[in-house]
């Protein structure tokens, strides 16, 4: 595998197990901190990722043309400043249940949009025959993650506090954006140009590549 893919699975590990440490965390942050009722808790579990997809339906023709990498980083960046809204006013006495509303949809819509991203973008650093490996390993990162970070997270919070598990989150985004960055255009397979206009997967046909 490239060095860029190593890059990428590395931010892609750092970011996951990020939000498998945050897992919960903002129910968790309405209960213990804005003691909020069983209605409110459910609601923010619900709506937040809904308004979050409807978000992200006009952000897929947006991603679709525009190059995959700046997407990326972008996205993770939005998703490192709305999470650290959270810690901000938690510390100010300011935290409100409109607040946890609002990161929840901001930080689901941004997710959308760079798995869209990530997915084409994953085509440019690795070879046709090296996809099925590449995907798996991101597969078993996430799962891994999934199994691991929630125990970790409810720990981290029963002995650091309620905020603790949404800071590290934040700064796992932060994390992955700056190995998304280091990529460069180093990161692109040989042979692909670096174009405005479609993504690898349709630069045959559109005569573009991200």
């Amino acid at each position: 595998m490239s060095r860029g893919f190593r890059l990428l699975w590395a931010s892609y590990a750092v970011s996951a197990y990020g939000s498998g440490l945050g897992f919960g965390a903002l129910p968790l942050l309405a209960v213990l901190v804005l003691h909020a009722p069983p209605a409110q808790v459910s609601l923010l579990s619900a709506v937040g990722p809904a308004v979050g997809a409807l978000l992200a339906v006009p952000l897929g023709p947006w991603v679709e043309y525009r190059r995959k990498r700046p997407v990326m980083i972008a996205m993770d960046v939005a998703r490192f400043a709305a999470m650290m809204t959270i810690p901000i006013a938690y510390a100010l006495g300011r935290l409100s249940f409109a607040q946890l509303l609002v990161v929840s949809a901001a930080v689901a819509a941004a997710k959308i949009a760079f798995n869209a991203a990530s997915g084409a973008y994953l085509k440019s650093l690795v070879r046709p025959d090296e996809l099925l490996v590449a995907n798996a390993r991101f597969e078993s990162t996430l799962w891994s993650s999934i199994a691991v970070g929630p125990p970790l997270g409810g720990a981290a919070i029963g002995v650091f506090g309620p905020v603790t598990t949404v800071v590290a989150d934040a700064l796992s985004y932060l994390l992955s954006a700056l190995g998304i960055v280091a990529i460069g255009s180093r990161g692109r397979r040989p042979g692909v140009p670096e174009r405005e206009g479609c993504g690898p997967e349709s630069c045959s046909t559109a005569g573009g590549t991200s």
